[in-house]
């Protein structure tokens, strides 16, 4: 099979529906920030001690992408009335977060992205989360059908990213960058 098809070269494409549209339709859109955000996970990977016990998140949650990406994409499982993310996805998520904050120092102050390159690569992939939520939100907003779950879930993958961008640098032994208030310093 050849990687390209030549369909796409007039500036359309097709949705997982079969519905051809521009590339700049804000499915398309939504469904391309999704896949920057997973192979910015990717390039965190890749960065990872080879003992990171978030090797394994991190991978369900590209996976977990992927179908959030299909969905985005128009893709319907049978029940087209609920979202490809489940109630189980969310609660992943959200345990995965607890077990790392567990050995994590609790926040007193912000911190900066920065420290160990895998780390700081969460923080970009984190930034890039928050993106793909404005955007959901907007789409939501402006009548396109954004599912409740997958907004959830983006919303909490962030929270993670954050929490396993500090955990990529307690487990290289770096310390936080704590943000120093211009504003507060001067008092």
């Amino acid at each position: 099979m050849k990687i390209y098809t030549k369909t796409g070269d007039k500036g359309l494409t097709s949705l997982a529906n079969g519905k051809r549209v521009s590339k700049s339709n804000e499915f398309v859109n939504l469904y391309g920030i999704s896949d920057e955000l997973n192979s910015l996970i990717g390039v965190a990977i890749s960065f990872l001690k080879s003992d990171s016990s978030l090797k394994n998140s991190l991978t369900v949650n590209q996976n977990l992408l992927f179908e959030l990406g299909s969905e985005l994409a128009m893709f319907r499982p049978k029940d087209d009335s609920i979202s490809i993310i489940l109630n189980e996805d969310i609660e992943f998520l959200e345990n995965e977060i607890d077990l790392c904050q567990e050995k994590l120092v609790q926040l007193k102050q912000f911190v900066l992205p920065g420290g160990s390159k895998s780390a700081s690569t969460l923080h970009v992939a984190r930034t890039k989360c928050r993106e793909l939520e404005r955007l959901m939100v907007k789409a939501k907003e402006s009548g396109l059908e954004i599912f409740e779950n997958s907004l959830v879930y983006i919303n909490r993958l962030s929270d993670y990213l954050f929490v396993a961008a500090r955990f990529c640098n307690f487990e290289e032994g770096i310390a936080d960058i704590t943000w120093t208030s211009r504003a507060k310093g001067s008092k």
